[in-house]
């Protein structure tokens, strides 16, 4: 892992974000073009019998529906940026707690924000015995820390401040905001791409083609690549984050609690535990989501082995082996008995 100067880190997550925001008018008026062809093509929109015609008049349709397609995702944004905690308390089952209920935890995330003086996040639980955490938010009101209760029975407690760390540290990042204007967009692209793989789907099947329209099987071919690069799209969107965001936050950690073990530990014992389900751009603000198959092509978070390797080299931590961390809990039990019984 090479070098990463925190306020470049910063500065690059503010890029990533400007940039996502300039450039989802611009991508959403080329999917709703490619649409337009291929209803041209499909037969569900007229077509003036050549493909020079065509082309220019699907671009005519596409700046008529620009000013409405501009005010939907305007009215998108807008219940985004006010209820994006809510969807993903939905999506994923969690629940606000307070200090009463939960001292300790509390205490814990405190006390690290006063080292930094910093304003603390909101805490939330989801019940569940996975093991895994998140941090969400688009402004200092909104930050939020969540928490599974398998992560809070499972960890002792320099363990669970290491991951409270973590997470604390992508919102010092800016690590969250970017997510969360990613999945915005990812879910936005995700729905236009399906609503256009349908429509000329259903369109080209209904056999409504019109025998001049000479480009019908072109316009077909392109708004179904179009649909496929929209998914891609919305999987590459979600990776806005580059995966080293993981590798900065573990260190961020250590900076944090100047216990590196704790961190290795933490990571080791969350390692092939942490599923919970959750949509897939949600999975992505998980302090871990292991992936398999082709999936892992597009992974979000690297391997822990390699965020383990990195603790140990940069960090001067010690790597416990799962198998150990598995088995501490059982040497007690394990051991022979003593003769005196």
């Amino acid at each position: 892992m090479g070098a990463v100067g925190l306020y470049t880190h910063i500065q690059s997550n503010n890029l990533r974000s400007a940039l996502l925001l300039a450039g989802f008018p611009v991508l959403l008026l080329g999917i709703v073009y490619a649409l337009t062809l291929g209803m041209i093509g499909a037969g569900m929109l007229p077509s003036t019998g050549s493909v020079g015609g065509d082309l220019g008049q699907a671009g005519w349709f596409m700046l008529a529906g620009a000013p409405l397609a501009l005010i939907v995702t305007a009215v998108w944004f807008i219940v985004a940026y006010f209820g994006n905690q809510l969807i993903i308390d939905l999506a994923t089952g969690a629940r606000p707690v307070t200090r009463t209920a939960e001292p300790d935890l509390y205490n814990l995330l405190e006390n690290l924000c006063i080292s930094r003086g910093l304003t603390a996040p909101s805490l939330r639980i989801i019940e569940s015995e996975a093991l895994n955490a998140f941090a969400t938010g688009l402004n200092e009101k909104q930050y939020s820390i969540t928490v599974t209760r398998g992560l809070m029975t499972t960890l002792d407690t320099a363990e669970l401040e290491a991951v409270l760390g973590h997470e604390l540290t992508h919102v010092i990042n800016r690590d969250v905001r970017t997510m969360v204007i990613a999945s915005v967009f990812a879910g936005i692209i995700t729905l236009i791409a399906e609503i256009l793989f349908r429509s000329v789907r259903f369109g080209a099947l209904g056999g409504r083609r019109n025998g001049n329209n000479k480009g019908a099987g072109v316009f077909i071919l392109i708004a179904f690549v179009a649909a496929a690069i929209g998914w891609l799209l919305a999987i590459v969107i979600r990776m806005a984050l580059s995966r080293s965001r993981e590798f900065v936050a573990d260190a961020g950690a250590v900076e944090l609690t100047k216990n590196p073990d704790a961190m290795i530990s933490a990571l080791r014992k969350i390692e092939g535990r942490s599923a919970l389900p959750a949509p897939e751009s949600v999975q992505g603000m998980f302090i871990e989501n292991h992936e398999k198959g082709f999936s892992s092509l597009f992974a979000t978070h690297p391997p822990i082995s390699e965020r383990v390797q990195a603790l140990v080299a940069f960090a001067g931590g010690r790597d416990v082996a799962p198998a150990v961390v598995g088995m501490a809990a059982e040497v007690a039990d394990t051991s022979p008995p003593a003769p005196w019984g």
